[in-house]
């Protein structure tokens, strides 16, 4: 079936108020970025939907993208037809015989939010549907659980014919939320936490601490082949890639060994908050899961966020492991954040850590440390790299 149209619906930007027609905009704008540098399409919208014509073009290869595009709620390729009901008939007839196999229920959905058309939606329902019914012998109507939905959209804009709904991902579109800077690490979780956030609407830019060469520079790589796999929902990701062999040597050094993950992490939110103020960055987020580790205790968050005054997000608090990790392997990191090359975080971690860790000892640990030093040299040694997504591959269908 050669279609015209894609029609986008997004439903929670319906809510937003005065603010609509900026997050409409922030979703053209994501749009036309994830479809230009492929496709010869024009993408416009209009009140409550957005408009990809096709001009020729794939509808499904173009689909395929909008499958990553946050804030859109489901899409369906559509016909665009005449308004008069004899048009309409007729191409709803010729879509639904497109579809292969022929299915053996359907009903019509009539939308007419051009109220100036003058047969209401429930008569266009009843005439479209009895003229299909007459012109397919084996089919039937099921307005409870149909295998096919004949979607009728009369606008001012034009009509258009579906019978085909995707779901997309949902959320709100990338950059209305303003910057957050994920602690990427090279497991599971901090990943899926950078697109839970990408999904809220933030732009995201990246930190790892990086311990050459107690870490490799394949761990290295393997968190750039991470923040490549966010690019894919939320366009160029900074990652900022920071010198942290010096800080947990002198921790390793003068600190307890069981506060050693605690004293460690105190310095990654120090060193963390300092370059979320030279990018812009509003918040903090982690891959944290209440109770996962011995250093994700409610106690541990705490003293760990003591040291800092940015807002700290942990979208993975209240999920297990399991939900994590099926996510993981949704949005394609799983494989990944499964290669064998550890982090900092595993090659130093001790072999009975303070579960319940106190402030007040952590600070009485550090004065053995210079902190401010340390962690000056560490904000001035980072290296910023742009990730960008380069590559053409299509998604499976997610949720």
């Amino acid at each position: 079936m050669n279609y015209d149209v894609i029609l986008i619906r997004y439903g929670e930007l319906a809510l937003k108020g005065r603010n609509r027609d900026q997050f409409e905009e922030a979703l053209a704008r994501s749009v036309k970025s994830v479809l230009r540098s492929f496709f010869k399409v024009k993408v416009r919208r209009n009140y409550g939907r957005m408009y990809v014509e096709l001009h020729g073009e794939d509808a499904y290869e173009v689909m395929d993208r909008l499958k990553r595009v946050f804030g859109i709620s489901s899409f369906s390729p559509t016909i665009q037809v005449d308004a008069d009901i004899e048009s309409i008939k007729e191409r709803a007839l010729e879509l639904i015989r497109q579809l292969d196999p022929e299915p053996r229920t359907f009903r019509v959905v009539t939308r007419r939010a051009d109220k100036r058309y003058p047969i209401p939606s429930m008569e266009v329902n009843r005439i479209v549907g009895t003229h299909i019914l007459r012109a397919l012998p084996k089919i039937k109507v099921d307005v409870h659980e149909p295998e096919t939905i004949v979607n009728i959209e009369i606008r001012t804009e034009g009509t258009y014919i579906s019978c085909e709904t995707i779901a997309g991902p949902g959320g709100l579109p990338v950059g209305v939320s303003g910057k957050v800077l994920l602690l990427l690490s090279g497991g599971i979780d901090s990943p899926v936490a950078g697109w839970m956030m990408l999904k809220r609407g933030v732009t995201l830019e990246a930190i790892h601490f990086h311990s050459y060469p107690f870490t490799s520079e394949r761990a290295l790589q393997k968190v750039r082949d991470l923040a490549h796999k966010l690019t894919k929902w939320g366009g160029t990701v900074k990652l900022h890639v920071v010198p942290f062999t010096e800080i947990q040597t002198q921790i390793r050094e003068k600190c307890p060994e069981d506060y050693l993950i605690t004293i460690m992490r105190r310095f990654m939110m120090r060193v963390s908050e300092r370059v979320a103020a030279n990018t812009g960055a509003k918040a903090l987020a982690s891959g944290e899961s209440l109770g996962q580790v011995a250093s994700q205790t409610l106690e541990s968050m705490d003293t760990i966020n003591k040291v800092i005054s940015i807002p700290m997000l942990r979208p993975l608090v209240a999920m297990d492991k399991i939900e994590i990790t099926d996510i993981s392997r949704k949005i394609d990191t799983y494989e990944l954040s499964i290669l064998p090359y550890e982090d900092c975080c595993t090659v130093f971690t001790p072999k009975n850590p303070v579960t319940r860790p106190k402030a007040y000892l952590a600070a009485r640990f550090e004065e053995a440390l210079d902190v401010e030093a340390l962690v000056n040299a560490a904000v001035e040694g980072t290296v910023i790299e742009e990730i960008t997504s380069k590559t053409n591959e299509a998604v499976n269908d997610l949720f």
